[in-house]
């Protein structure tokens, strides 16, 4: 995410490309000029932006903490939570899933998360909104910050483990992908996904030990867990005529910290979230696990790991 692509306006492009067909030195001159003159449009800066509606992710989600009564210092609040508890759980070494790398032409080899950073409600307070000015919701502090990283794990059979030597950490038991409207409810899949494939595997709330749902914005995780907690929401959204199904107890939701705290590496985070579900476990928070996230298109995800026998 440090070095991510940069193009230029559509005539640049046009002109580069052109460039090829120019073979006398006056011809590759008049080109060479529209070039020059076609870089005053500048260049298109990448943003994280909804590819269907073109709105940023962080204008979502402001909107979504507006629909549901989210305040500033809630998310304020859930963000120090996460810094807190990642900066703990690395204190007790707990986050043994990351391998060191030694960036080329960096002395010191990244061994640790360097992006936990626990602070103050005071410092935080300070920070001036990020997307909806000035009256916004979202701050640098309460958003998950764009950082490098990659992740990889071996998905296979438990009898393909066992002939390659292997000790697995977990079982994968059930996921499944949901879809909701990707203009008011791009971030909502969790609140979508957790009661589908709790349901679906005769659960409730109270058969799962440990919760891992991904931090894009603390803002887009409370809302996610007002939208449960909902008796409107479950029944004019998610056709539930009973009311609403609950949220996740704090006590275990991401009690390891998680994307606000220890980042956001697009592509990466999913085998994150998974990895350290599994640890928990392992770890003797029990038995059985639910990951979910959110995505971009509207999409949202879940999935169901269980313990593998020590």
């Amino acid at each position: 995410m440090s070095d991510v692509p940069i193009r230029l306006n559509r005539n640049t492009r046009s002109h580069l490309l052109s460039m090829r067909k120019a073979k006398s030195l006056p011809d590759q001159l008049s080109v060479g000029g529209r070039i020059l003159g076609s870089l005053t449009g500048g260049v298109e800066l990448p943003a994280v932006a909804e590819f269907s509606t073109n709105e940023t992710m962080g204008h979502s989600a402001d909107r979504l903490c507006a629909a549901f009564g989210i305040s500033r210092r809630a998310q304020d609040e859930f963000a120090l939570r996460s810094h807190t508890l990642a900066a703990q759980a690395a204190k007790d070494g707990l986050l043994t899933e990351i391998e060191p790398f030694k960036v080329p032409g960096v002395a010191n080899t990244v061994s640790r998360d360097n992006g936990v950073r626990p602070s103050s409600m005071e410092a935080m307070s300070k920070l001036k909104p990020a997307f909806v000015k000035p009256h916004g919701t979202i701050t640098a502090a309460n958003a998950s910050f764009l950082t490098d990283g990659a992740s990889a794990c071996l998905l296979t059979t438990e009898e393909t483990a066992k002939r390659l030597g292997l000790k697995p950490k977990a079982y994968l038991r059930d996921f499944m992908y949901v879809s909701q409207d990707p203009k008011d409810q791009l971030l909502l899949g969790p609140a979508y996904a957790t009661p589908r494939i709790l349901e679906r595997n005769g659960l409730s709330l109270a058969d799962i030990d440990a919760f891992e749902y991904h931090e894009a914005f603390a803002g887009q995780i409370l809302a996610n867990l007002a939208a449960l907690d909902s008796d409107y929401f479950a029944k004019q959204y998610m056709g539930r005529q009973a009311g609403k199904y609950g949220a996740p107890p704090m006590d275990k939701l991401n009690c390891w910290g998680g994307s606000l705290s220890i980042g956001h590496p697009f592509g990466a985070t999913g085998v994150r979230l998974v990895t350290c579900a599994a640890n928990r476990l392992l770890k003797g928070s029990g038995q059985l696990a639910l990951v979910a996230a959110c995505a971009a298109g509207g999409q949202g995800h879940a999935m169901l790991v269980e313990a593998y026998p020590q």
